[in-house]
């Protein structure tokens, strides 16, 4: 039979306090980032700089609301909700990703399209690139933090850096990856625009800056929303967690094959085990039953990733 060796060896607690730090210092990073950029474009007239501030200040609303959802998440199960809440992580992420960046991108379109309008110009370049470097540094902070999580859980479940980016049931972590790779990009755009601006002596360039980075928050947005919907919608564990359950379950004894297999996500790092199972038919009543316990107590034991089993034989029962 299989062990708790053969699944994944991070536990939840353990990667959950991981996904909690990860929050706690991107938002640090993006409230600074914020405050700075936002007193870089009222001093400096900037639009590209007024458009990246609302970039930083709707990531620091999201990084809020990605703490009430690891908050919300980890309330144990009742009556109403026997799986728990754990899925109200993906929830308030949803929330997120749709209000927060969206209300964000609306305001660097409408500031980038108005600047091409009605151009007003930047007066001090100096003070925006300075601005911008201290960004990037924060940014690139906050995303060394996410990316060592990630990669470390890669490691735990054996895939590739970027499958962990796509693949994770943690909504928190994947989100302040996107958000600090989408901040320093922005970083980059507003950079150029300001740039180009200070070089052709037209302030054109950051008006298409500041469209740009609310293109992209849209399609950061947008992609997190997706990935968080299918999570809402019951998504399947990856085989790497799949595959020690039906090991397991085909190892015991009494049990001749499994007709159906559901390891579907309840939560961050929590799954619900669901199998038919055929088994002997030689079986008597009292000996299916304990066969029945047995399956669901050990897969219960084989991993802290297991949140509930119900295991449905076939066959001696039909």
């Amino acid at each position: 039979m299989y062990g708790r060796a053969n699944m994944p060896e991070t536990t939840p607690g353990v990667v959950r306090n991981e996904s909690t730090r990860t929050v706690v210092v991107a938002l640090a990073s993006n409230l600074g980032v914020a405050l700075a950029k936002a007193f870089a474009a009222v001093f400096t007239g900037s639009v590209a700089m007024l458009a990246e501030a609302s970039h930083a200040f709707a990531d620091t609303g999201n990084q809020v609301l990605l703490l009430v959802a690891q908050r919300r998440s980890t309330r144990a199960s009742d009556d109403r909700h026997p799986f728990g809440y754990g899925r109200d992580a993906y929830f308030w992420a949803l929330i997120a990703s749709l209000g927060v960046f969206l209300a964000g991108a609306y305001f660097s379109l409408r500031e980038g399209i108005t600047e091409l309008v009605r151009p007003e110009g930047t007066t001090s370049f100096a003070v925006v690139y300075a601005v911008l470097l201290v960004s990037v540094v924060l940014d690139a902070v906050s995303l060394r933090r996410a990316t060592h999580q990630l990669r470390n859980e890669a490691r735990t479940f054996r895939r590739d850096f970027l499958d962990q980016v796509m693949l994770t049931s943690d909504p928190t972590v994947r989100a302040v990856f996107a958000e600090d790779s989408a901040a320093i990009a922005g970083d980059v755009i507003a950079f150029a625009g300001v740039a180009l601006h200070q070089i052709t002596g037209s302030p054109a360039p950051e008006g298409v800056a500041a469209v740009l980075i609310g293109l992209l928050l849209i399609g950061v947005g947008v992609q997190l929303a997706r990935r968080n919907r299918d999570f809402l919608l019951g998504e399947q564990a990856p085989s790497v967690v799949k595959q020690p359950v039906h090991d397991f379950i085909v190892a015991y004894p009494g049990v001749t094959s499994i007709q159906e297999l559901l390891v579907t996500f309840v939560g961050p790092r929590r799954v619900w085990v669901l199998a038919r199972v055929d088994v002997d038919d030689d079986l008597l009543g009292d000996e299916v039953e304990a066969l029945v316990r047995g399956v669901e107590a050990g897969l219960e034991a084989l991993s802290e990733y297991i949140d509930r089993v119900d295991v449905v034989p076939i066959g001696a029962v039909d």
